[in-house]
């Protein structure tokens, strides 16, 4: 099974209508599920998610959901270390580098973000227009 690791904004545009890609989270995710993907996001996302959608029954709901249909990952101390490390190295965004160096441990194929400065730590990175482009022509 393939499997793609979506970042925190793809989460948020998911559970917020009014978000201006919430649309195409919906797509994404349903596309994603109907052609048996394996999804994968990290545990960290959970609190900041909760946090910042001020909307407990709507988000622990998703997440009744996500932890018997998705794989949540922990980062761990070991790659924690090594985003750290490359953060200062190479002056780049420490949560990106985590969310990456996660994926790439997970064997995920793919990150899907709106961010469009978002590191590159060997695994593409596509935005929706590319990955709905491509579950269209690939499933």
């Amino acid at each position: 099974m393939r499997k793609v690791f979506l970042d925190t904004n793809i989460i948020l545009d998911f559970l917020d209508d009014k978000r201006p890609h919430h649309e195409d989270a919906l797509k994404l995710i349903a596309l994603l599920t109907t052609h048996d993907w394996q999804i994968v996001i990290s545990e960290d996302m959970m609190s900041t998610i909760f946090y910042i959608r001020k909307n407990p029954k709507q988000v622990l709901a998703f997440y009744r959901y996500v932890l018997s249909h998705w794989d949540v990952k922990p980062y761990g101390v070991g790659l924690i270390k090594e985003a750290v490390e490359r953060s200062i190295e190479n002056d780049l965004d420490f949560e990106d580098m985590l969310q990456c160096l996660c994926a790439k441990k997970e064997g995920c194929v793919m990150v899907v973000t709106e961010d469009q400065g978002f590191v590159n730590c060997g695994i593409e990175v596509m935005d929706y227009a590319a990955c709905l482009d491509a579950l269209h022509q690939h499933p």
